[in-house]
């Protein structure tokens, strides 16, 4: 299963990098352009935050299928091909970048899904990755339900795609997604910090502080 932070804030990946094992980074125009740095600022500063190891996802700009392979294939090149991932919106001119991109041996995530049939044709085309954006596909019905419906489409068709879900509000969608098996998840670090953090914790760890320290009069081992 990976886990991947839903953002272009530096500091944030290196902070929970250290804390979790996160497997790598997603991006997309919206999140980069926020952040107000440039787009080569961006990926060098975060080359300095990951590990080789951690995968770096970024989406193409264009809108037309040549100019979405132009894309692809200079986002490939931030890492020669090594753990980058190129995302690409299920328009119809995407679905052509992403035949092109999947022959040329890019490694592509598939994103803006909102519907399993959006999906389905992308993981036919022989992408890597699904993303499919529960909260806004929650809007038009029960958009959890569809991607657990949705993974379990792609076993029985022993289709390679991962779903990678995305669009998250609240750690419930999170939990219930976790629990139906999927295996990519991306998730803002607000999101994250409130899946490993509940007001239950430190009140119990300040009462084991406190029984110690009326027992042995110190907050030290002692062995």
């Amino acid at each position: 299963m990976e886990f991947f932070l839903d953002t272009a804030d530096t500091a944030e990946i290196a902070a929970l990098s250290e804390i979790l094992p996160i497997d790598g980074v997603t991006t997309n125009p919206t999140i980069l352009s926020k952040s107000g740095k440039k787009p080569a600022d961006f990926f060098a500063e975060l080359e300095g935050v990951l590990t080789p190891e951690q995968k770096i996802i970024a989406q193409v700009i264009a809108p037309d299928k040549e100019g979405m392979l132009a894309d692809a294939r200079k986002i490939n090149q931030i890492r020669g091909g090594k753990n980058i991932v190129v995302k690409i919106p299920v328009t119809t001119e995407g679905y052509k970048a992403m035949k092109a991109a999947v022959a040329e041996g890019i490694s592509v995530l598939a994103t803006g899904i909102y519907s399993p049939d959006q999906a389905f044709w992308a993981a036919k085309i022989g992408v890597d990755y699904l993303a499919p954006y529960v909260n806004r596909m929650d809007n038009y019905g029960d958009g959890v339900g569809q991607v657990a419906e949705l993974i379990q489409t792609l076993k029985q068709y022993g289709m390679k795609a991962k779903v990678c879900a995305a669009s998250f509000k609240n750690t419930a969608q999170v939990h219930k997604l976790l629990a139906a098996g999927t295996p990519a998840i991306t998730v803002n670090p607000a999101v994250v910090r409130a899946m490993i953090g509940h007001l239950g914790t430190p009140f119990a760890v300040d009462q084991f502080n406190a029984d110690w320290q009326a027992a042995y009069g110190t907050c030290e081992l002692g062995l």
